[in-house]
């Protein structure tokens, strides 16, 4: 795990804007940092560097300075710079030691480096099973190659100029000192993607000349020609194999690790799921962690502990504060770009605090998204029905957002999914946003299906679950220098779960397909008997209390910090409304704030 960055420039990039960018990736990295610079003929240069690769560590497999970033070859003309983490690799890394390859580290960065040399990039992707956003420099071939995991749970930006420059990073904090000013100009539809989804899918960013690479996509740069070529290298699609079988695979192979390991547990499906297993393999040395609420209904620590008590497992109940003012400024930057999921706040704190006992974190990311576990989907699938029949009603701006049925029923059934979990509907984002059309969404398409429901599916792996739950889960970790890691998002586990039949897949209740991996737990701890909670915070209380001073101002401020495309005097309505007593504008007005300081975060920034 560790924080990444590199520039391919036609002119020498100043020191200080390449030690802003390894500043900006330090939370990612807290245990080594390099620099490592090239002019355009390839010799090295420790200043004055047209071309360099940056890299902040966080030591997990093989913590020695031999395993440290940049690495290179024996004769120094191929470099990796990568941060992920990659299981299952020491049988393919035998088979190069029998062909005569000598490997001087345990590291699994070691082995993508000799992985390349021998099989080159796209023989090599295939066999990385795991999390990864990485950059190999190929000096014979001139040829930077780049690459993001198959699921998305690591973040790559990157940029493209006209005149052929390149430069890429973990977050876009990260590759900002590295472009110019121009690639820096607030993207209208970034900031209109924002307000739709509360984040800003891929590829867009916040920024015109900033990208987000796709999930499942490489990059291949050419260091002469400055062209860059994008493309996917994977999809998903159903495979062979039996899900719990390779589930416990998944979560075995994630347990390895040089440092302590532990495994956040709510009382939910998916993480019970996870413990159940680990504790079946044995590995009962291992601690929980549960955020708690005091006084709250939504607290979930009393289960969890129940769960862990059963199954052997130590416990850690961690109280997530009831005022968050002194941190909000800084959970806002640890998010990197506008983002706001209201359980962004109570997992910076989980992480935080379970950061000072172990550095990798196993969790239950992605069961909803394969099993169809949110309430949403039973929701929108009442109206599958109508699929593409729409009634032509043009979206009256309203910040209020008075007349959802009608937002609904000018949309096809397919593009109505995005008012299911939206930030604001169509109507409002005409209020705040005058100057531009409110579209239903800013979401890539996900693959071909066969049936409604695959097709929501297929629309969150490529959106929902890459952009929102793993990018929280990365921004929040990481922050925190822990590495979290998803067995449910083992790509072989998830090739076999796309494999089964519907019957099986979609159940009521949702998961049963993994109700055999809990076998033995008592009713009263089953997640299958309880009523289903999300991981939501107190957020009434603090938007009545600690983050109320906020309010004063917000319209114009965000009119000035938007360069005029919020409308100021909507978000004073909104607001306005919200402290009349519409409880319903909470995570609405959760958002602007959360805008209004990224905002003024990034142009302090620029």
């Amino acid at each position: 795990m560790c924080g990444i960055a590199g520039f391919f420039l036609p002119d020498a990039l100043p020191k200080m804007a390449i030690d802003a960018s390894i500043d900006a990736l330090r939370r990612r990295g807290p245990d080594a940092a390099h620099v490592i610079g090239w002019h355009r003929d390839g010799s090295r240069s420790d200043a004055d560097a047209e071309y360099g690769l940056l890299h902040r560590r966080l030591s997990i497999r093989d913590p020695r300075p031999e395993a440290d970033q940049p690495m290179r070859n024996d004769a120094g003309d191929i470099w990796i710079c990568y941060n992920g983490e990659v299981y299952g690799w020491e049988d393919d890394a035998a088979a190069l030691v029998r062909d005569g390859v000598v490997f001087n580290t345990r590291s699994d960065t070691e082995f993508i480096l000799r992985g390349y040399e021998r099989w080159g990039f796209e023989a090599l992707l295939p066999k990385l099973r795991g999390m990864f956003a990485l950059a190999v420099l190929d000096w014979r071939s001139r040829t930077l190659w780049l690459a993001r995991d198959r699921l998305g749970l690591k973040p790559l930006i990157y940029h493209h100029g006209d005149d052929g420059r390149f430069a890429f990073g973990s977050l876009v904090r990260g590759v900002m000192p590295l472009v110019p000013a121009a690639a820096r100009t607030l993207d209208a539809d970034g900031l209109a993607a924002y307000l739709a989804h509360r984040y800003i899918p891929a590829p867009r960013t916040i920024f015109t000349g900033l990208r987000r690479l796709e999930n499942g996509h490489l990059l291949r740069y050419d260091l002469d020609s400055g062209k860059l070529e994008n493309r996917p290298y994977w999809q998903p699609a159903a495979g062979e194999g039996e899900p719990l079988a390779l589930l416990d695979e998944a979560i075995g192979l994630r347990t390895v690790a040089d440092r302590p390991v532990g495994v956040f547990l709510s009382s939910g499906v998916d993480s019970v799921v996870i413990a159940s297993r680990l504790a079946a393999q044995g590995h009962n040395d291992l601690s929980t962690y549960t955020a708690a609420f005091a006084g709250s209904t939504l607290d979930e620590s009393d289960a969890a502990a129940g769960i862990a008590k059963h199954l052997g497992l130590r416990h850690e109940r961690i109280e997530v504060p009831n005022s968050i003012a002194a941190d909000f400024d800084e959970i806002v930057a640890t998010l990197d770009e506008p983002f706001a999921d209201p359980s962004a706040l109570p997992m910076w704190y989980l992480s935080r605090q379970t950061s000072e006992q172990v550095k990798v974190v196993l969790c239950g990311d992605g069961g909803d998204e394969l099993f169809a576990g949110y309430k949403r989907y039973k929701q929108h699938l009442r109206s599958s029905w109508r699929g593409g029949f729409r009634l032509p009603l043009p979206y009256k701006p309203d910040v209020l957002g008075r007349n959802k049925l009608a937002q609904e029923a000018g949309l096809s059934w397919d593009d109505a999914y995005s008012l299911r979990f939206s930030g604001f509907g169509p109507q409002q984002r005409a209020a705040l946003m005058p100057t531009r059309p409110a579209r239903a969404h800013y979401w890539r398409d996900g693959v071909a299906a066969t049936s409604p429901v695959e097709s929501l599916l297929n629309r969150d792996l490529a959106n929902y679950l890459p952009e929102y739950i793993l990018r929280k889960a990365d921004l929040v970790t990481m922050a925190h220098g822990l590495e979290g890691r998803a067995p449910l998002l083992d790509h072989h586990f998830v090739a076999s779960v796309l494999a089964q039949p519907a019957a099986k897949r979609f159940t009521d209740p949702a998961k049963q397909l993994l109700a055999p991996a809990m076998a033995g737990l008592p009713d009263a701890l089953n997640p299958f008997l309880q009523k289903k909670r999300g991981f939501n915070p107190p957020l009434t209380h603090w938007l009545q209390t600690d983050l109320a001073d906020r309010y004063a101002g917000l319209g114009a401020r965000l009119a000035v910090n938007s360069d005029g495309l919020l409308d100021a005097v909507a978000i004073d309505t909104l607001v306005a409304a919200y402290r009349e007593g519409h409880g319903r504008y909470a995570e609405q007005v959760l958002q602007l704030l959360m805008l209004d300081a990224s905002l003024a975060q990034l142009r302090a920034c620029s």
